[in-house]
């Protein structure tokens, strides 16, 4: 049997978790239990995820890393009977405590798996599509402003600048994906959820994600999915391993930390059996 080779440990910059007790974007998840109807799929999750920073989220399929960070920005109770237990709190409002999951969802972003365009809008338009679901609508020049403001955040506006009225849908694969990235920040949201977001990318594309989750952190929490142990090394500065017991068990938090540390000297064996490839 093949073994996979072990990811590479970070380098020393990321071990410096940056450190912001005023800067908004700080998720503390407590006593966190998920559940699509009786089935419990994520178990007794506490975690703290600082401001300004990428943490990742790693682990084998099937242990709930896609569903706890859907319930992060309350998207798991839309499925009919899900629901979501325990303290979720932004910056210390606990965001299942009487808040309406719409406000969330504008304070905490989420890009997806799979890159979603608006197909019938154009690029301009699919940047600019969160403020007009809200009913929000800019002068012409404060919205080619944002326009540009947002698709050179999401390192698209070089490749684009000329054809903003092309549809959404015509672009490649990983410029979509920017483009999704770009219409989360155009309704300036504290805190930005990637869902495994390069899985269906080629590697330069992959790349220039990466390189555009580090510049974001410097401006938004960052929490990515990932299933690529090096992706996680190489862009996170926090990173939490999650697993499951056995089938049909619920996903549970094994141990999280400074990714240089885990990744290097992991506290639990099943976290390093997982990096070093032995099982998921």
């Amino acid at each position: 049997m093949t073994t996979m080779a072990a990811a590479p440990t970070p380098t020393p910059l990321q071990a410096r978790l940056p450190v912001d007790p005023n800067a908004t974007g700080q998720l503390k998840l407590s006593r966190v239990n998920c559940y699509y109807g009786q089935h419990l799929a994520v178990a007794d999750v506490s975690l703290e995820i600082p401001a300004r920073a990428v943490t990742a989220f790693i682990g084998p399929s099937g242990c709930g890393k896609s569903t706890l960070l859907r319930a992060i920005n309350r998207l798991h109770e839309v499925i009919p009977g899900a629901r979501a237990e325990g303290l979720i709190a932004l910056d210390g409002a606990n965001l299942y405590d009487g808040v309406d999951p719409v406000a969330v969802r504008a304070k905490i972003g989420m890009v997806f798996q799979k890159a979603n365009p608006f197909p019938a809008m154009s690029i301009k338009e699919n940047v600019l599509a969160g403020l007009t679901i809200r009913g929000q609508r800019l002068k012409s020049g404060a919205a080619d402003d944002l326009v540009e403001e947002c698709l050179r955040r999401a390192h698209l506006w070089d490749e684009v600048k000329n054809w903003l009225r092309r549809p959404g849908g015509s672009l490649s694969g990983g410029q979509q994906q920017r483009l999704c990235i770009a219409r989360a920040v155009a309704v300036e949201p504290d805190v930005l959820l990637m869902d495994e977001p390069c899985s269906a990318l080629d590697p330069i594309s992959t790349l220039a994600i990466e390189e555009l989750m580090r510049d974001l952190a410097r401006d938004y929490t960052v929490v990515v999915v990932t299933h690529n142990m090096a992706q996680a090394a190489r862009v996170s500065d926090q990173t939490a391993f999650f697993s499951v017991e056995a089938t049909g068990e619920p996903g549970r938090l094994i141990e999280s930390g400074l990714t240089a540390d885990l990744f290097s000297a992991p506290k639990v064996a099943a976290t390093r059996d997982y990096i070093e490839g032995r099982f998921g």
